[in-house]
């Protein structure tokens, strides 16, 4: 009989907190002997982007739930805060484990800490793997025909699709042989998560229910729901036509596999009422994969402009008032404060509503589009390190594949096509027509004229 491996085998889950289809759990069950998983809060390796307050929110919630699922099968969840160069190689030593095993990450300063890890630990006799667990394709596998990375993204996902992605989801390990000795955890209680002083996340509570169940559940609703209308309702935001995926994806409590495999299964069972509205959700799962295509090739995305000749955008001296009344849903357009007010109330905001309020910030405010970035960071629970400067980026002009320079959303024929009975604002905005509501802060006219003006300027910058 074939001797059990020597010392268990630590799974270290970072943005991957889930049971079904992971690499990495996989992998320790299938080495045999005994498995414990660890998950540690790194805020402070050289380059690593602290979470933001929704975020931390979201992340208690997700721990919590995957610790009593883990405990279901006998899976002691060790928690530890610190640099993961350091966390990891003492849970190794004091466990006595012989493995460790995670799935991997693409950005630059979390690629250097789990090269280095690796390294470190295979130097220590460890078996050191990783695997890859949260895009459809790893960025090296899709380039242009002359072996660069796609800046557009309808060639890339048409790329993508020519390539399907490599394997189905695997199956939720059903028998685990959990580590009886496993090192001492942290309370979670301890890291202060949620807020307390004041406690602003009633409405995240109301909005969201984090793990991996929820994930799933969330899925097989919006297929059953909502696919078959998908297309033709995706931009209403008074409607409940999205997916809500995006925060679950973002922590990893379902995976892009089980989400592409889920989705082409219900295309077929709709038949041709479904075909329209799947592929534009795969679509939308495709942008998600080619914002973190671009982040591994740029990985200083949420700071640089992607297209470097934006550098010379002549940003005015920033206009302290007009961000704040942003941030807070008093600039006078009623389409631009429903949405921030969603955003500070839920953590999440419509996507079509994103991309007006940052139309808004950018080109109607002239505001840097990196403070419109970290105030998303901060309040969205769905706050991705691709996603989210890939995004910003595209609306103002800088990023890859971006929106024409000339392109401003105005704000109130927005609101006409995509909320003509003003549903949306009623919800969020009920004192617009009021007293107590205020003047636009901004006239559009005036301002688009500005922003085009701005945008000569890097135009002309771009020329020389």
């Amino acid at each position: 009989m074939q001797q059990p491996p020597e010392g268990p085998a630590i799974v270290w889950l970072r943005d991957d907190l889930r049971i079904a289809d992971n690499p990495a759990l996989n992998a320790a069950v299938e080495r045999g002997g005994t498995v414990l998983v660890l998950f540690v809060l790194d805020e402070v390796s050289d380059g690593i982007r602290g979470l933001g307050g929704a975020s931390r929110w979201w992340l208690h919630q997700s721990l919590t739930s995957l610790g009593a699922s883990l405990a279901e099968l006998g899976v002691p969840l060790v928690l530890r805060r610190g640099a993961a160069a350091k966390i990891v190689p003492a849970v190794v030593a004091e466990t006595g484990a012989g493995a460790v095993f995670w799935n991997r990450r693409y950005g630059g300063a979390a690629r250097t800490v789990d090269t280095e890890l690796k390294t470190t630990l295979r130097a220590d006799g460890l078996e050191v793997a990783s695997f890859a667990a949260s895009l459809l394709f790893e960025p090296w596998t899709i380039q242009t025909g002359a072996g660069n990375p796609y800046s557009v993204f309808t060639p890339f996902w048409k790329a993508c699709r020519d390539a399907p992605p490599p394997r189905g989801p695997l199956p939720a390990p059903t028998a685990i042989d959990g580590h009886a000795g496993a090192a001492a955890s942290d309370a979670i209680d301890d890291w202060a998560l949620e807020p307390t002083h004041p406690d602003w996340a009633g409405g995240l509570r109301e909005s969201w229910t984090p793990g991996e169940a929820a994930a799933s559940a969330a899925l097989d609703d919006f297929l059953a729901t909502k696919l078959a209308d998908y297309a033709g309702e995706r931009d209403f935001p008074a409607e409940e036509a999205t997916s809500r995926l995006s925060p679950h994806l973002r922590f990893g409590e379902i995976s892009p596999y089980t989400v592409w495999d889920r989705a082409t299964r219900a295309r077929a069972e709709l038949g041709g009422a479904g075909a329209e509205g799947t592929t534009r959700f795969l679509t939308e799962l495709g942008w998600r994969e080619f914002t973190h295509h671009v982040l591994f090739h740029a990985p200083e995305l949420a700071t640089v402009n992607w297209r470097r000749e934006f550098d010379a955008f002549p940003w005015p001296p920033l206009d302290e008032s007009a961000l704040v009344a942003w941030q807070r849903g008093r600039t006078g357009l009623p389409i631009v404060d429903a949405g921030m007010r969603e955003l500070w109330t839920t953590g999440t905001m419509h996507n079509r509503i994103r991309m007006v309020v940052a139309s808004f910030l950018t080109k109607n405010l002239l505001i840097d589009w990196r403070l419109g970035e970290q105030w998303f960071w901060d309040t969205l629970v769905d706050a991705d390190e691709a996603s989210n400067p890939f995004n910003w980026q595209w609306v103002a002009g800088s990023g890859a594949d971006a929106a024409p320079y000339f392109r401003v959303f105005n704000p109130e024929l927005q609101a006409k096509k995509f909320d003509g009975h003003g549903q949306y604002v009623k919800h969020w905005v009920p004192e617009v027509g009021t007293d107590a509501y205020p003047e636009p802060i901004v006239d559009l006219g005036e301002t688009r004229r500005a922003a085009l003006a701005a945008y000569d300027v890097v135009r002309n910058s771009a020329a020389r």
